[in-house]
Protein backbone atom coordinates (compact mmCIF):
# COMPACT_ATOMS: atom_id res chain seq x y z
CA UNK A 1 0.00 0.00 0.00
CA UNK A 2 1.44 3.40 -0.97
CA UNK A 3 2.41 5.71 1.87
CA UNK A 4 0.37 8.83 2.53
CA UNK A 5 2.22 12.19 2.26
CA UNK A 6 2.50 12.53 6.07
CA UNK A 7 3.93 8.99 6.26
CA UNK A 8 6.37 9.82 3.45
CA UNK A 9 7.56 12.88 5.32
CA UNK A 10 8.02 11.04 8.60
CA UNK A 11 9.90 8.17 6.96
CA UNK A 12 12.22 10.56 5.10
CA UNK A 13 12.99 12.53 8.27
CA UNK A 14 13.77 9.29 10.11
CA UNK A 15 16.15 8.14 7.35
CA UNK A 16 17.88 11.53 7.16
CA UNK A 17 18.35 11.66 10.93
CA UNK A 18 20.11 8.29 10.82
CA UNK A 19 22.28 9.43 7.91
CA UNK A 20 23.31 12.58 9.79
CA UNK A 21 24.18 10.52 12.87
CA UNK A 22 26.43 8.29 10.75
CA UNK A 23 28.07 11.19 8.92
CA UNK A 24 28.58 13.06 12.17
CA UNK A 25 30.65 10.22 13.59
CA UNK A 26 33.37 10.85 10.98
CA UNK A 27 32.88 14.52 10.06
CA UNK A 28 35.64 16.98 10.92
CA UNK A 29 34.66 19.58 13.48
CA UNK A 30 34.71 22.39 10.91
CA UNK A 31 31.71 20.84 9.13
CA UNK A 32 28.18 21.50 10.39
CA UNK A 33 25.44 19.15 9.16
CA UNK A 34 21.83 19.79 10.09
CA UNK A 35 18.29 18.82 9.20
CA UNK A 36 15.32 21.20 9.20
CA UNK A 37 11.68 20.16 9.53
CA UNK A 38 10.21 22.91 7.34
CA UNK A 39 6.69 22.32 8.64
CA UNK A 40 7.81 23.69 12.03
CA UNK A 41 10.02 26.72 11.21
CA UNK A 42 9.90 28.13 14.76
CA UNK A 43 11.89 25.10 15.99
CA UNK A 44 12.92 23.51 12.72
CA UNK A 45 16.28 21.93 13.60
CA UNK A 46 15.60 18.24 14.34
CA UNK A 47 19.17 16.90 13.96
CA UNK A 48 22.55 18.62 13.98
CA UNK A 49 26.26 17.78 14.04
CA UNK A 50 28.91 20.31 15.11
CA UNK A 51 26.38 22.96 16.06
CA UNK A 52 29.16 24.89 17.80
CA UNK A 53 29.94 26.50 14.42
CA UNK A 54 26.66 28.43 14.36
CA UNK A 55 25.50 28.08 17.97
CA UNK A 56 22.43 26.11 16.86
CA UNK A 57 20.95 23.13 18.66
CA UNK A 58 17.98 20.82 18.16
CA UNK A 59 14.96 23.10 18.45
CA UNK A 60 16.62 26.20 16.95
CA UNK A 61 14.52 28.18 14.44
CA UNK A 62 15.18 28.15 10.72
CA UNK A 63 15.98 31.87 10.67
CA UNK A 64 19.17 31.29 12.70
CA UNK A 65 21.10 30.60 9.48
CA UNK A 66 24.38 31.87 7.97
CA UNK A 67 24.27 35.17 6.10
CA UNK A 68 23.53 35.01 2.36
CA UNK A 69 22.21 31.48 2.77
CA UNK A 70 20.86 30.46 -0.65
CA UNK A 71 18.93 27.64 1.02
CA UNK A 72 15.99 30.02 1.38
CA UNK A 73 16.07 30.69 -2.35
CA UNK A 74 16.04 26.94 -2.97
CA UNK A 75 13.03 26.64 -0.69
CA UNK A 76 11.20 29.40 -2.56
CA UNK A 77 11.96 27.66 -5.84
CA UNK A 78 10.75 24.32 -4.50
CA UNK A 79 7.56 25.99 -3.25
CA UNK A 80 6.79 27.68 -6.57
CA UNK A 81 7.82 24.80 -8.84
CA UNK A 82 5.19 22.26 -7.82
CA UNK A 83 5.91 20.03 -10.82
CA UNK A 84 7.09 16.67 -9.52
CA UNK A 85 8.62 15.75 -6.20
CA UNK A 86 12.37 15.55 -6.93
CA UNK A 87 14.66 17.23 -4.38
CA UNK A 88 15.98 20.71 -5.16
CA UNK A 89 19.76 20.79 -4.63
CA UNK A 90 22.04 23.82 -4.39
CA UNK A 91 25.66 22.58 -4.31
CA UNK A 92 28.71 24.44 -3.01
CA UNK A 93 27.88 28.13 -2.54
CA UNK A 94 29.60 30.70 -0.29
CA UNK A 95 28.13 32.01 2.96
CA UNK A 96 29.49 33.86 5.97
CA UNK A 97 28.95 33.37 9.69
CA UNK A 98 30.24 35.58 12.48
CA UNK A 99 33.05 36.84 10.24
CA UNK A 100 34.07 33.36 9.06
CA UNK A 101 33.96 32.11 5.48
CA UNK A 102 31.89 28.99 4.77
CA UNK A 103 31.16 26.74 1.82
CA UNK A 104 27.58 25.54 1.99
CA UNK A 105 25.21 23.14 0.25
CA UNK A 106 21.46 22.61 0.63
CA UNK A 107 18.98 19.94 -0.45
CA UNK A 108 15.23 20.56 -0.19
CA UNK A 109 13.09 17.40 -0.01
CA UNK A 110 9.48 17.25 -1.25
CA UNK A 111 6.74 14.69 -0.75
CA UNK A 112 4.67 13.13 -3.55
CA UNK A 113 2.41 16.21 -3.67
CA UNK A 114 5.37 18.54 -4.27
CA UNK A 115 5.25 19.98 -0.75
CA UNK A 116 8.76 20.93 0.54
CA UNK A 117 9.06 19.55 4.07
CA UNK A 118 12.75 19.00 4.90
CA UNK A 119 16.05 20.75 4.29
CA UNK A 120 19.45 19.08 4.65
CA UNK A 121 22.20 21.69 5.05
CA UNK A 122 25.99 21.38 5.15
CA UNK A 123 28.24 24.28 6.17
CA UNK A 124 32.03 23.89 6.12
CA UNK A 125 34.24 26.50 7.78
CA UNK A 126 37.05 27.16 5.30
CA UNK A 127 38.51 30.19 7.07
CA UNK A 128 42.31 30.08 7.07
CA UNK A 129 43.64 28.44 10.19
CA UNK A 130 46.28 30.49 12.01
CA UNK A 131 48.25 27.63 13.45
CA UNK A 132 48.61 23.85 13.32
CA UNK A 133 47.37 23.60 16.92
CA UNK A 134 44.10 25.27 16.00
CA UNK A 135 43.77 22.83 13.09
CA UNK A 136 44.31 19.85 15.40
CA UNK A 137 41.70 21.20 17.80
CA UNK A 138 39.20 21.21 14.94
CA UNK A 139 39.78 17.45 14.58
CA UNK A 140 39.29 16.56 18.24
CA UNK A 141 36.67 13.89 19.04
CA UNK A 142 33.07 15.06 19.09
CA UNK A 143 32.89 14.32 22.82
CA UNK A 144 35.14 17.35 23.37
CA UNK A 145 32.85 19.74 21.47
CA UNK A 146 32.37 23.05 23.27
CA UNK A 147 29.01 23.92 24.76
CA UNK A 148 26.52 25.65 22.48
CA UNK A 149 23.99 28.32 23.24
CA UNK A 150 20.25 28.04 23.66
CA UNK A 151 18.05 28.37 20.55
CA UNK A 152 17.88 31.94 19.28
CA UNK A 153 14.75 33.99 20.00
CA UNK A 154 12.45 33.92 16.96
CA UNK A 155 10.99 37.41 17.53
CA UNK A 156 14.49 38.91 17.73
CA UNK A 157 15.60 37.16 14.53
CA UNK A 158 12.50 38.37 12.68
CA UNK A 159 13.09 41.92 13.88
CA UNK A 160 16.74 41.83 12.78
CA UNK A 161 15.76 40.58 9.31
CA UNK A 162 13.13 43.32 8.89
CA UNK A 163 15.42 46.09 10.11
CA UNK A 164 18.23 44.87 7.86
CA UNK A 165 15.88 44.88 4.86
CA UNK A 166 14.67 48.40 5.63
CA UNK A 167 18.23 49.70 5.99
CA UNK A 168 19.23 48.20 2.64
CA UNK A 169 16.15 49.59 0.89
CA UNK A 170 16.10 53.09 2.41
CA UNK A 171 14.52 54.67 5.47
CA UNK A 172 11.96 57.47 5.69
CA UNK A 173 9.07 57.62 3.23
CA UNK A 174 9.73 54.64 1.00
CA UNK A 175 8.61 54.39 -2.60
CA UNK A 176 6.70 51.35 -3.78
CA UNK A 177 9.84 49.99 -5.44
CA UNK A 178 11.81 50.43 -2.22
CA UNK A 179 9.14 48.44 -0.39
CA UNK A 180 9.25 45.71 -3.03
CA UNK A 181 13.04 45.60 -2.66
CA UNK A 182 12.69 45.32 1.12
CA UNK A 183 10.22 42.44 0.71
CA UNK A 184 12.72 40.73 -1.62
CA UNK A 185 15.42 40.89 1.06
CA UNK A 186 13.01 39.57 3.71
CA UNK A 187 11.99 36.73 1.40
CA UNK A 188 15.60 35.76 0.73
CA UNK A 189 16.23 35.64 4.49
CA UNK A 190 13.26 33.26 4.96
CA UNK A 191 10.97 35.63 6.88
CA UNK A 192 7.79 34.62 5.10
CA UNK A 193 7.98 30.90 5.87
CA UNK A 194 7.61 31.75 9.55
CA UNK A 195 4.18 32.31 11.08
CA UNK A 196 3.52 36.02 11.48
CA UNK A 197 6.27 37.07 9.09
CA UNK A 198 3.92 38.69 6.57
CA UNK A 199 2.08 40.62 9.28
CA UNK A 200 5.30 41.94 10.84
CA UNK A 201 6.66 42.97 7.44
CA UNK A 202 3.40 44.75 6.60
CA UNK A 203 3.48 46.67 9.89
CA UNK A 204 7.09 47.75 9.35
CA UNK A 205 6.38 48.87 5.77
CA UNK A 206 3.12 50.64 6.63
CA UNK A 207 1.02 48.53 4.26
CA UNK A 208 -1.55 45.75 4.60
CA UNK A 209 -0.60 42.09 4.50
CA UNK A 210 -2.47 41.83 1.18
CA UNK A 211 -0.06 44.38 -0.29
CA UNK A 212 2.88 42.26 0.93
CA UNK A 213 1.33 39.22 -0.78
CA UNK A 214 0.99 41.34 -3.91
CA UNK A 215 4.69 42.25 -3.75
CA UNK A 216 5.58 38.56 -3.34
CA UNK A 217 3.54 37.66 -6.41
CA UNK A 218 5.33 40.41 -8.32
CA UNK A 219 8.70 39.03 -7.23
CA UNK A 220 7.73 35.55 -8.36
CA UNK A 221 7.24 36.89 -11.87
CA UNK A 222 3.48 36.44 -11.89
CA UNK A 223 0.91 39.08 -12.80
CA UNK A 224 -0.39 40.31 -9.43
CA UNK A 225 -3.88 41.54 -8.95
CA UNK A 226 -4.06 45.31 -8.64
CA UNK A 227 -3.50 46.32 -5.07
CA UNK A 228 -3.89 49.73 -3.58
CA UNK A 229 -0.82 51.22 -1.93
CA UNK A 230 -1.58 51.92 1.72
Amino acid sequence: MPLSPPEERQLTLTVLKAAIQALGSVAARNMEILLHDLDHPEHSVVAIVNGHLSGRVVGSPILAAPEQDLGFKALMRATVEQRGCAPVVLPDYPTTLKGRTLRSATAIFRDSTGHPFASLCINTDVTGLDAAMNFLQQLQPLSDSPAVSEPADMALLMSEIIQGALQRSGQGRMTKQAKVDAVRVMQERGLFIVKGGVEKAASALGVTRYTVYNYLEQLRGEQPAAARED
